[in-house]
Order: structure tokens, then C-alpha cells, then sequence
């Protein structure tokens, strides 16, 4: 049953609620992907904190106009998806990338991550990297480290005194 123009209308507003203003979008390839296993992708890609869209081509074509995306309009070809997030791309690429290990049905196909274009095997790339949170975490403890050292070195000083003090009087005692 074909869209009236009132959904259509819809389907583009839509569009551009989450996937035109998105900072991080992946379009991927869905050919053969069976209900549950599209279900599962959801679920993956909100856990990673995305959204995930079956894209109808003209009318994200229509929605993407004069904004980043546009840069992308060639890959709005075939049955295309769209997943996209304004956080952590790393994350949803690793969702992304893990689950087309386990469904080869997904297809990558290009993504544009902070406004550049990112093809499918850098996404790949991508997901390899550590999560925003990692280094975040690995950043913190190189700039604790040096602290922490300070600080026993410090610590080091009495106690030394300490022990150089408890000889001292055993000497004369």
C-alpha cells in the first residue's frame, strides 16, 4: 500500500528529528536480514546509546538536503539503514561491526563521523579504538601516576627518620 503525502511528510520530519541533526551516522546495507535479526540490531545499537531507522532513499534524501549528510547521497541506493548517535561513535561502531560478524546480511557502507566521511573499512578502524570511557580512564591514571609517586616520596621522608631515629637510640641504649 503506498504512503499518502501526509505520512510521507511524516517519514521526512522524522528523518530529520534524528538523522539529519545526528552528530555520528553509519548507513549500512540490510539485504536478507531476517525480523529478529533486525530486532536484535536495535536493541544492540540502543544499548550503545543509538538509533537505528530502515530508511526509505527519496524521502532521507529529501530530509538530509543542505545539511551534512548531503555529502552522502550517492549510498542512498538499495535497501539502506541508517544508525546513528550524537555521543560516542567508537561504541556503535563496535555494535555494529560485531553484530555484521555474527549477521553477514549487514553490509557497512559508509558512515560520516563529526561532519568527516568514514568508509567501511575505516569503520572498522573505528571500532577497534577504545571507548570514550577507556581513555578517559587511561588518561586519568598517566595524570595520577606522577602524583602518587610525589606523595610516597614524601610519605618515604619521615618514616626513614623514623627508623634512622629508632637505631639511633638502640645504639645507646
Amino acid at each position: 500500500m503506498p504512503l499518502t503525502r501526509e505520512q510521507k511528510q511524516e517519514l521526512v520530519e522524522e528523518y530529520n528529528g534524528g538523522l539529519a541533526s545526528a552528530r555520528h551516522v553509519f548507513l549500512v546495507e540490510f539485504k536478507g536480514m531476517s525480523v529478529p535479526e533486525a530486532t536484535e540490531l536495535r536493541n544492540r545499537l540502543r544499548r550503545a546509546g543509538g538509533g537505528y531507522a530502515v530508511l526509505k532513499n527519496r524521502l532521507a534524501l529529501r530530509a538530509i538536503e543542505g545539511k551534512a549528510l548531503e555529502e552522502l547521497k550517492e549510498h542512498f541506493r538499495g535497501p539502506t539503514a541508517a544508525a546513528w548517535c550524537n555521543d560516542d561513535p567508537v561504541s556503535l561502531a563496535k555494535a555494529l561491526t560485531d553484530f555484521a560478524k555474527d549477521v553477514p546480511a549487514l553490509g557497512l557502507k559508509v558512515a560520516t563521523v563529526d561532519g568527516h566521511t568514514v568508509e567501511a573499512e575505516q569503520i572498522k578502524e573505528l571500532a577497534s579504538m577504545p571507548s570514550r570511557e577507556e581513555l578517559i580512564a587511561k588518561l586519568l591514571f598517566l595524570l595520577q601516576s606522577p602524583v602518587t609517586r610525589f606523595v610516597r616520596t614524601l610519605a618515604e621522608m619521615p618514616r626513614r627518620l623514623v627508623v634512622v631515629l629508632g637505631q639511633i637510640s638502640e645504639k645507646k641504649a
